[in-house]
């Protein structure tokens, strides 16, 4: 077998081994599927009265993409607690003694992420139709907007990948992760429309990448005018897997060679 092979039979392993872990943990479920389901409620019935969002018929529909890029964002947080956990408790260590491709830990550690971001999405979308929600665009734009979602879940975990081996501990990647999700998330556009923000803050929203993920994902569900944000938040997705796939590896060998 060529050294590529090793290290795509490795990434399946590991993959494999994250995913068989969730039914033993199964406070892990409550990430991607209680707690979406508490955010849509909320925010449709509580605070969804009281937010004007011009275009939309119904408030259901301006969110639920927005919704659904964040609950993408916060799967980030199962790499983050999992491979800090695995670092802790000098698993990693083990792994080293293996004659296994090195790559494959971070590889197999964010692909089992997209199985659970696409339980996750599934739940999200059943949700989203019974409150309200509905898809107004052609099915292919719908199916690139189901790419679209689980490539930047992906992006994502490279993102918390980076978080968790910068960090000393599980508790401390959860608390520096949520510094780093809570602003990107809420000011931008997923929640209320930018233009009703504060000036300095509408500018940030309206730089922000999670602004663009989200108008995407709005012009490939509900037909929303999008501009470029398309083949932006492609570009975005794909820019962070690059640029956080080099960091993390990065201090991946150092963590493991220290």
């Amino acid at each position: 077998m060529s050294a590529l092979a090793y290290t795509v039979a490795d990434t399946a392993v590991i993959a494999k081994r994250n995913l068989l872990r969730i039914p033993r943990q199964p406070d892990l479920w409550v990430s991607f599927t209680i707690q979406p389901l508490m955010f849509v409620l909320l925010f449709v019935y509580v605070f969804g009265g009281a937010v004007q969002t011009p275009g939309y018929d119904d408030y259901a529909d301006f969110l639920m993409p927005g919704i659904i890029v964040q609950s993408m964002s916060f799967g980030g947080f199962v790499t983050a607690i999992g491979l800090s956990d695995d670092l802790g408790k000098g698993l990693i260590d083990r792994f080293r003694s293996l004659p296994m491709s090195r790559s494959a830990v971070l590889a197999g550690r964010t692909l089992a992420d997209v199985a659970t971001n696409a339980v996750s999405l599934v739940v999200m979308v059943v949700v989203g139709l019974l409150v309200g929600f509905n898809f107004t665009s052609s099915p292919l734009e719908v199916i690139a907007g189901f790419g679209l979602l689980l490539l930047f879940g992906y992006a994502f975990s490279w993102v918390f990948a980076f978080v968790a081996l910068s960090s000393s501990s599980a508790e401390g990647a959860q608390a520096l992760g949520f510094m780093v999700i809570f602003p990107l998330t809420f000011a931008s556009s997923a929640f209320v429309p930018p233009e009703s923000m504060p000036a300095a803050i509408e500018a940030f929203a309206n730089a922000n990448p999670v602004s663009t993920i989200v108008d995407a994902t709005r012009a490939l569900f509900v037909d929303a005018p999008a501009g470029n944000d398309v083949w932006a938040a492609f570009a975005w997705c794909l820019g962070l897997i690059a640029v956080f796939a080099v960091l993390s590896v990065h201090r991946y060998r150092r963590a493991v060679s220290s």
